[in-house]
């Protein structure tokens, strides 16, 4: 199967639109896994089913430690056929308050001699509203994170709002939910990845999940790789100080440095952000960098650039208590899931642990606490 896969990306998929490729792709996973008993039947064969993959972390048994980034579905179409494929959670979005076309085609773009891929989607989704609705109906299925991002045209001042009203629509159907304030696309976003303009995103989608019941409900943000390490480390005192449950590093990257593809290929591709494999080293660094400053404190989501299970094994020993993909499943086929689960459950044997989770941070220093000076008497 994988060897076909890769003769038929190489001679017909990677010759045609990539955006059209992932449309017909996600119909053909979707009408599949409609059909009766094919979901169940694909999720035994190919879901994480050794023991030692299963991971405790924000308050859920994820089965195993891989799961679909945000971006592959949109619009919460089909979760269930994303597990089916063997991820262990499937995040949806990124989701707007109001719907969008995103911009204007072509807007997907493989770079194939860098197992990258450039997109400047720019958030195109159907809406809170109506994704929110389509959760309402879909059956039981795996543990779903929702990713909310800001309504382009809503302005930087307005964006909690934005925030807030997705965060109220689609908290009863979350396992978790995460804050996008990274993501290239969206004209003046990563802007919001400072602390003084995250803090009030941060309270207004706390509120509206009290609001909606689920005050409980576990909350991350997604940073940029491109942030400069102080700014990582602002990012990781706030959710210390804020107590989120989670940071997800990294999103895609604006840096086009040390790529192999011709330029002329590259600057056809054009502006937007590129995931794969040469994320791989920043998004480690940065990783690393948030493991030092919060520990074990808040759960840590790795993903960009991972292709193999050896990188996301070092992800893991890294500080991640899970992982995600969605590149490496573009370059690596259908199997991709099923045969990253397994390397690590290999990788976590053959290192002489029980689980996975005993392996959490176990290349990883002891973050550096602060020590808080005691005032003197004479002060």
């Amino acid at each position: 199967m994988t060897v076909f896969y890769q003769v038929l990306f190489s001679s017909v998929l990677r010759h045609m639109d990539a955006e059209k490729v992932h449309k017909l792709s996600f119909a053909a996973l979707r009408g599949v896994t409609a059909v009766p008993g094919v979901a169940e039947t694909m999720e035994r064969v190919l879901g994480p089913r050794e023991p030692e993959l299963t991971v405790q972390a924000l308050g859920r048994e994820f089965p195993g430690p891989l799961g679909m980034a945000a971006g592959f579905d949109k619009n919460a179409e089909s979760p269930r056929g994303l597990a089916a494929l063997g991820f262990g959670y499937v995040e949806v979005g990124t989701v707007t308050a109001h719907p969008q076309p995103g911009n204007p085609k072509p807007r997907l773009f493989r770079l194939v001699a860098d197992r990258a891929i450039v997109n400047r989607m720019g958030f195109n989704n159907e809406g809170s509203a109506l994704v929110a609705e389509r959760l309402h109906h879909q059956r039981k299925g795996p543990l779903v994170g929702i990713n909310i991002g800001k309504t382009k045209v809503t302005p930087e001042a307005e964006a909690p709002a934005d925030y807030a009203l997705s965060a109220l629509r689609l908290a009863p159907y979350a396992d978790y939910m995460v804050i996008n304030v990274s993501s290239p696309n969206t004209p003046g976003l990563r802007n919001l990845q400072g602390v003084e303009q995250l803090l009030p995103l941060v309270t207004a989608v706390r509120e509206s999940l009290a609001e909606a019941g689920r005050p409980e409900l576990p909350l991350l943000v997604k940073i940029a790789p491109d942030l400069a390490d102080e700014d990582v480390d602002a990012v990781a005192e706030l959710a210390l100080a804020e107590g989120l449950d989670g940071i997800i590093a990294t999103n895609t990257t604006i840096s086009r440095a040390g790529l192999d593809t011709p330029d002329a290929e590259i600057e056809e591709a054009g502006a937007g952000g590129l995931s794969g494999a040469p994320l791989k080293e920043r998004s480690l660094q940065v990783l690393r960098r948030l493991r030092a400053k919060v520990g074990d404190r808040v759960t840590l989501v790795a993903v960009g650039g991972i292709e193999t299970p050896e990188d996301a094994w070092a992800r893991i020993r890294a500080g991640a208590t899970l992982v995600q993909g969605y590149t490496g499943l573009i370059y690596g086929g259908p199997l991709w899931p099923r045969r990253i689960h397994r390397g690590l459950a290999r990788l976590v044997r053959a290192a002489g642990y029980r689980s996975i989770q005993e392996a959490v941070g176990s290349d990883a220093p002891a973050p550096a606490l602060k020590v808080v000076q005691e005032p003197s008497e004479a002060s």
